[in-house]
């Protein structure tokens, strides 16, 4: 029997605040010893009263308007029980019925829409690291500042499940919400699948597969769970709902526990936060905070930029904004230098905070426009304006300095060839040319070059010896 997949998804994306979401404490633990970045609030000692970051509110704007989401100017708390030892309060404090992000949509490069039914404001919880016969607890992750956007069930392939995964990080990343670092958890993917024979009008049962923090992972653990449910089906087997583990090293996902309702968690209004009353205009003047987002650079940049460089740049929104300060006509050779050549270094991470200017990538593109930088030079310039003793200088100082400015003058230029061609070992090259070897010409460009230590355009010398080889 043929089956349709319905997959809704569950993001949780840090947000990028300085300090945590209800109390003054370093918000960015990564590197930070275990317990290093807590207070009497987030181990919950007895009368310690949680105090909200108006940071949070400001980039939960963003993040709604980067996904096409309207933003209440109501919203609220409430208390989420469930006791584990990564949540020292026995209970989260999270938006369940009044959250501040409303509906919107999140578009894909292939242009389908998955809809967003709505995105809630909460604080995190801790983080257990298991062992043989014991479980460590690191509290550093208590109460930071989470947004949990959950999709509607518009999702029918792994395949559009990894694009909604990857194009939602994109979003965050350019609004600058969080720091987008998912090796350390900076966001992470619940996926709810379930299957139903083609044509039916209801779903599946569904399950769900907690915290996944990689693409390809969103998209194998999607593929497993179709193939896992489609042979308990066709053996006549039930589909259990429950929550399941993902085994990127195994490709499969495991039983772990009973999927909870809401009723669980007997959810109650938070009493020790008052309600968010957020006025229209300031609504509107965070929104407008808002920069380009990937769609915006795809319409600026789509007919002028190939669309595989172009996605891969979208990745990296450092390079996006440095693209946009550089005129529309130097957009290709910039977008391949940053593409092919940039982050095939080993310290592209580094260089990333510290890009050339505009100024620079400027003149960097009108010199290799003017043949006065050959391709290989202006890669080796390129790359030189990252080294720190060439911080301020000038795109030709810096070219000048590396010796690779080719010469342009034909004067210069047919006074060089007239030198080569003058020598006894370039003879039987001539003749061979005039005799209709066509490939003995680079032989002689690069005794030109050779002789000029490399500062001629090839293209120049080129067009002088056909001339003068007539």
């Amino acid at each position: 029997m043929k089956y349709q997949a319905t997959i809704g998804i569950e993001c949780h994306v840090q947000l990028c605040t300085k300090t945590k979401l209800f109390s003054e404490v370093d918000n960015d633990a990564r590197g930070k010893e275990p317990n290093s970045c807590v207070s009497p609030v987030d181990y919950a000692l007895p009368g310690m009263l949680p105090r909200l970051n108006g940071e949070a509110i400001r980039l939960c704007i963003l993040a709604g308007r980067a996904m096409n989401c309207e933003i209440n100017e109501f919203s609220r708390f409430d208390r989420k029980h469930y006791f584990y030892p990564d949540s020292p309060k026995g209970y989260q404090i999270t938006q369940f019925y009044q959250p501040i992000i409303a509906s919107g949509y999140v578009e894909l490069p292939s242009g389908t829409k998955v809809r967003i039914n709505h995105a809630h404001l909460e604080g995190d919880a801790g983080k257990l690291t298991h062992f043989d016969t014991y479980s460590l607890v690191d509290l550093n992750r208590v109460d930071t500042p989470l947004i949990e956007i959950v999709s509607e069930p518009d999702i029918h392939s792994a395949h559009d499940a990894h694009d909604y995964c990857k194009e939602l990080w994109r979003l965050m990343c350019h609004a600058g919400v969080t720091y987008g670092d998912l090796y350390n958890g900076n966001m992470r993917f619940d996926i709810n699948t379930s299957i139903a024979p083609e044509g039916s009008k209801e779903l599946g049962t569904r399950t769900e597969v907690k915290n996944l923090n990689s693409f390809r992972s969103v998209e194998r653990a999607v593929e497993y769970e179709i193939k896992r449910q489609s042979k308990l089906l066709d053996a006549g087997e039930k589909v259990i709902q429950e929550t399941r583990g993902w085994n990127d090293a195994t490709g499969e996902t495991t039983g772990q526990r009973s999927k909870e309702e809401a009723k669980d968690y007997r959810y109650m209004p938070e009493p020790d936060l008052p309600p968010i009353h957020l006025s229209p205009e300031f609504i509107t003047k965070e929104s407008a905070k808002l920069p380009m987002m990937p769609k915006d650079y795809r319409g600026k940049f789509g007919g002028v930029i190939k669309g595989d460089i172009l996605e891969i740049l979208l990745d990296y929104p450092e390079l996006m904004q440095k693209l946009n300060e550089i005129d529309d006509k130097y957009a290709i050779l910039v977008s391949n230098l940053f593409a092919s050549v940039l982050l095939a270094e080993e310290k592209s991470a580094e260089y990333l905070n510290d890009l050339p200017t505009a100024a620079q990538l400027k003149d960097l593109a009108e010199m290799n426009e003017k043949k006065e930088l050959s391709s290989t030079a202006t890669k080796e310039v390129f790359l030189k304006m990252f080294d720190p003793d060439m911080k301020g200088k000038e795109t030709k100082t810096i070219a000048k300095e590396l010796g690779v400015v080719q010469e342009n003058d034909l004067g210069a230029l047919e006074a060089i060839v007239d030198t080569v061609l003058a020598k006894p070992e370039t003879q039987k090259a001539q003749e061979d040319f005039r005799n209709g070897e066509e490939k003995v010409i680079g032989f002689l460009v690069g005794q030109v070059m050779k002789e000029s230590k490399g500062k001629a355009n090839p293209s120049a010398v080129q067009e002088i010896l056909r001339k003068k080889l007539v």
